[in-house]
């Protein structure tokens, strides 16, 4: 139950009202020890009912409308002055990849073509968690025989086959589990230096050799655009842009691959 205070000169005990308002045993209010008794306004004012007179040893001196910086009344205030809640700011998510050449020394990119070319020698290792679906070192439809593919089992391209072909060593197994941290091959001067891309998920050989990417093999034209969809992967994970990068693209995307890998990554 609710009770209406009007402001005026009280006698005897008074309540306190909705905004705080303390009173000495006199009803008035601090001013009236100098001898003048200070009327309290006349704003009509909604407050609880009366609290027992003993409450008011606690109440204190008032003046104006601030409220008194004990813990305890500040209860009193309750939708006035409360500092706002502290949020936790929210941490963004790592990105599940990682740039799979960079421990190539001397790293050169290349051209696009079913995949993305480039030159070098160094480690290789995985875009992200990955099994092993093949590892050669000897498959001679491709200049330098390397031919090695992971089906990505994380990330927004997880389900999706990557190949890492031509003068490349496997340091891997078919079935072996990895992470961005596992070295998959070595890449080893020998003049053709690696081509890497997407996939088919029999292992067979490039994506883009698919009839619903294309059918375009090693002759062209470049670039393709599953190879193009690769090289905008690999330089939001930091590696360097093709030559050929601003080009046109042949063949057809099939579904299921993603895009905009800007914006999926961060990068």
């Amino acid at each position: 139950m609710l009770a209406t205070v009007v402001g005026s000169t009280a006698t005897g005990w008074s309540p306190l009202g909705s905004s705080g308002l303390g009173l000495d045993a006199a009803g008035t209010s601090a001013h009236a020890a100098t001898g003048a008794q200070q009327p309290l306004g006349t704003a009509v004012r909604t407050a609880r009912l009366p609290v027992p007179p003993q409450s008011l040893a606690h109440a204190g001196t008032f003046h104006g409308r601030q409220p008194r910086p004990s813990a305890t009344r500040s209860t009193e205030y309750r939708g006035r002055h409360r500092a706002p809640t502290p949020t936790a700011s929210a941490t963004p998510a790592a990105t599940p990849y990682l740039n799979p050449l960079r421990g190539i020394s001397g790293l050169l990119p290349e051209r696009v073509d079913m995949g993305v070319d480039f030159a070098g020698t160094g480690p290789i290792y995985p875009i992200g968690d990955a099994v092993i679906t093949s590892a050669s070192g000897s498959n001679y439809g491709w200049p330098g025989g390397g031919w090695i593919t992971y089906r990505l089992t994380s990330g927004p391209a997880a389900g999706l086959t990557v190949y890492v072909a031509e003068d490349v060593t496997p340091t891997v197994q078919v079935g072996q589990a990895v992470t961005p941290s596992t070295e998959i091959a070595n890449m080893w001067a020998g003049g053709d230096g690696i081509e890497t891309g997407w996939g088919q998920a029999s292992t067979f050989s490039a994506e883009s050799q698919l009839p619903e990417a294309g059918g375009i093999s090693g002759g062209g034209p470049f670039p393709t655009l599953v190879g193009l969809n690769f090289e905008e992967l690999l330089q939001s994970l930091g590696v360097p842009a093709a030559n050929n990068v601003g080009q046109s693209g042949y063949g057809i995307l099939p579904a299921g691959y993603p895009t905009n890998w800007p914006a999926l990554l961060g990068g």
